[in-house]
């Protein structure tokens, strides 16, 4: 079960960096007959302006920081422990271990239930920054386009 836990953000971390690889494919074609070297020269003029305007580069797009996935060994440290405490209050009432066991069993599932809390938080960010990368790779090829429109080219 851990296996799919641990792959969950891995996955979402491997879809936020080959979405810009999966988008469609954009076809300029030159209405004022230009050369192929003038479009690749436009091409270039525009990237770099749709790079100035919106602050964003294809070429090394910037991933929001998502904090690490949390650390594994939540159900341990809780049953560990719940056990200190259990083996405390079994001791006050006459019978350590059996404090200890009931502690360390309540200690586990509280820890476990915590560890999953945490996992789910950070499947969440890394899905947020995914939509945030996608939003501004959509935003400059936006410019771009714009760009290429203005100097003669049909966008589709």
């Amino acid at each position: 079960m851990r296996r799919y836990v641990i792959m969950g953000p891995m996955f979402g971390l491997g879809l936020l960096l080959l979405a810009p690889l999966l988008q469609a494919q954009t076809f300029v074609f030159p209405e004022k007959g230009q050369s192929p070297e003038q479009q690749e020269l436009d091409d270039f003029t525009c990237f770099k302006w749709a790079k100035q305007q919106t602050g964003y580069d294809p070429e090394h797009p910037t991933l929001a920081a998502a904090p690490p996935p949390p650390s594994g060994g939540g159900g341990m440290r809780g049953a560990m422990g719940g056990a200190a405490l259990g083996a405390i209050g079994g001791a006050i009432a006459g019978n350590a271990g059996e404090g200890a066991a009931i502690g360390a069993a309540a200690g586990g599932g509280l820890g476990m239930m915590r560890q999953r809390r945490a996992e789910r938080g950070y499947q969440e960010e890394v899905q947020e920054a995914s939509a945030k990368n996608q939003q501004t790779r959509a935003t400059f090829d936006r410019a771009h386009n714009v760009c290429m429109e203005a100097k003669g080219y049909k966008i589709g």
